[in-house]
C-alpha cells in the first residue's frame, strides 16, 4: 500500500494554531487505498498548540503579534521531509492556505483573510524535491 503524508489536522487531530482540527471528508476512503502518515510541521518544528496565527510576509513566517517563527517552520519542514524519506513517501495531502502546508495559495500576510498565490514552507520544500502535493479539496483525484 502506498504511503502518503497527510496534515494531521485533516484526520481530526487538534493540532492547528487555534487548537482545533479541520477534519476533511473522504479520509475513510483514502485509508482503503493508502497508508496515511499524519504530520504536523508546526509541532515538529517545536511550536506549541495552540499558538498565535502566523502568515508568510516577504518570505518570512510572522505571527500576528510580529514574532518571526520562520526557523521553527523550516525545522518542521525538514522533519517532515525526514519522515517522508523514512516511510518512503513521495506524495502529501496538506491543509490548504496554511503558512506551512498551503499548496498553490496561502494567506496574504496581512491577517485580513486575504489569499495570495504561493506555497507554505513545508509544501514548497516537498515540491522542490519532487513530491506531488495535494490540498484536501483535491483528494478525489487520489481515489
Amino acid at each position: 500500500m502506498e504511503r502518503i503524508l497527510i496534515s494531521a489536522c485533516l484526520l481530526g487531530a487538534c493540532c492547528r494554531y487555534d487548537g482545533k482540527s479541520k477534519a476533511a471528508a473522504g479520509m475513510e476512503k483514502l485509508t482503503e487505498k493508502y497508508e496515511l502518515i499524519p504530520i504536523c510541521p508546526e509541532q515538529l518544528g517545536g511550536l506549541a498548540t495552540p499558538r498565535p496565527p502566523a502568515e508568510i510576509r516577504q518570505g518570512r513566517v510572522i505571527t500576528e503579534d510580529g514574532t518571526d517563527v520562520t526557523r521553527q517552520y523550516e525545522k518542521g519542514a525538514q522533519e517532515v521531509l525526514r519522515l517522508a524519506e523514512l516511510f518512503g513517501s513521495r506524495r502529501a495531502i496538506l491543509k490548504a492556505r496554511s503558512p506551512s502546508c498551503g499548496s498553490g495559495e496561502i494567506h496574504n500576510g496581512l491577517f485580513d483573510g486575504g489569499i495570495t498565490e504561493g506555497d507554505g514552507i513545508t509544501a514548497a520544500l516537498l515540491k522542490s524535491v519532487g513530491f506531488e502535493v495535494f490540498r484536501e479539496d483535491q483528494i478525489d483525484s487520489l481515489l
